[in-house]
């Protein structure tokens, strides 16, 4: 099957609700409107074939896209051809999936990780601050917290909105996983406000740092 027939059949499992919902989240430029979870079962019959996944990146569809992220393999990818995936990958969901599919999986992703934190590239920079998050969960001895602290409470309330939602993440996690730092964490929460009144569904945790710092350390406490 080539680029045309794979294009050809995503857009014929394309939904108009699912466009809808993917526009309300951002621009999601070329679209089907498929859902995930069949983009996830089409995965399955392409597994391993790397250079697919790249010709399906350069399509700009986003459900190509997609396709394209469960079918890369991190190992075969250089430093600069994750830079250029991560700086197109300018819709949150399919960033999201990016960097939790092969960025964090790549092996130069902590020289990519300092690099991004300084980039004028919006979604290079959010990808930067994803891969610091996760440094937080991990390994946030390792990190100078109160720096990371400043500099959230410096630029996140100017930075571009892709960029503020991970800068959110380190925020909240440097509340969670670091004890020591988690009334400042959450006193910078409520001075920013960012998020504050999020729309979340029945059952789910708000996005606003302070609300889920408490909620993650009372469910760890309890």
């Amino acid at each position: 099957m080539n680029i045309h027939d794979i294009l050809s059949r995503l857009e014929g499992m394309g939904d108009e609700k699912v466009r809808r919902q993917n526009s309300k989240q951002g621009d999601p430029g070329r679209q089907f409107g498929v859902r995930l979870g069949d983009i996830r079962k089409m995965a399955a019959e392409f597994k391993g074939q790397h250079e697919l996944a790249l010709e399906l990146w350069d399509t700009g569809v986003l459900e190509a896209r997609f396709l394209a992220v469960l079918l890369l393999n991190p190992k075969k990818l250089q430093s600069n051809d994750v830079e250029r995936l991560a700086a197109t990958a300018t819709f949150g969901w399919l960033a999201d999936w990016l960097n939790s599919y092969v960025i964090r999986k790549h092996a130069d992703k902590e020289a990519l990780r300092m690099k991004w934190m300084e980039s004028d590239n919006s979604w290079l920079a959010r990808a930067g601050w994803s891969l610091t998050s996760e440094r937080i969960a991990k390994h946030a001895a390792d990190l100078d917290l109160p720096s990371l602290l400043d500099r959230i409470e410096r630029d996140m309330p100017v930075a571009a909105p892709e960029q503020q939602w991970t800068m959110n993440f380190c925020l909240a996690y440097i509340g969670i996983h670091a004890p020591s730092h988690r009334a400042r964490a959450i006193a910078i929460g409520e001075a920013l406000g960012l998020y504050r009144d999020y729309p979340v569904s029945k059952g789910c945790t708000s996005p606003f740092a302070p609300i889920w710092i408490g909620e993650m350390v009372r469910r760890a406490e309890g």
